[in-house]
C-alpha cells in the first residue's frame, strides 16, 4: 500500500552565467521546495529518492524523516544529491506546479 509523504527539498545555490559580467547567484539556503509524493515504503536516512519535474528526473538524499501531527503525514527532509544544480534544472523545478517554494522563517 503506497504511503503519501511530503518532500522538503534543499537545493544548492545556483550560479547563472552572465554574457560579459559576473555570474548572478541565487542563494537557496533559506528556501525549501515542497511536494507530496506516494512511495511504496518509507525511506530511511541516507536513501536516495528519485524525484521529478515536468522536465525530467533528479535524485535527492534523505536527511531526516519526521511525522507531522499537524499535517497528518510524514515529512521527509532531502538534499539535492549532486553538489551543484544547473540553471535549467533549477528553472524547471521553480516552474513545475507540483513543487512549491517555501521561504524559511527567520
Amino acid at each position: 500500500m503506497p504511503t503519501a509523504i511530503e518532500i522538503n527539498l534543499r537545493v544548492p545555490d545556483i550560479s547563472i552565467p552572465a554574457g560579459d559580467g559576473p555570474a548572478r547567484r541565487i542563494a537557496n539556503s533559506d528556501t525549501r521546495f515542497l511536494k507530496m509524493i506516494d512511495v511504496p515504503s518509507l525511506p530511511k536516512v541516507g536513501d536516495q529518492l528519485e524525484l521529478s519535474t515536468a522536465a525530467g528526473v533528479f535524485h535527492a538524499v534523505v536527511k531526516r524523516l519526521d511525522w507531522s501531527d499537524e499535517k497528518n503525514h510524514f515529512v521527509v527532509a532531502c538534499q539535492y544529491a549532486r553538489r551543484s544544480m544547473s540553471a535549467e534544472e533549477y528553472a524547471s523545478l521553480c516552474a513545475d506546479s507540483d513543487w512549491t517554494a517555501k521561504p524559511l522563517l527567520s
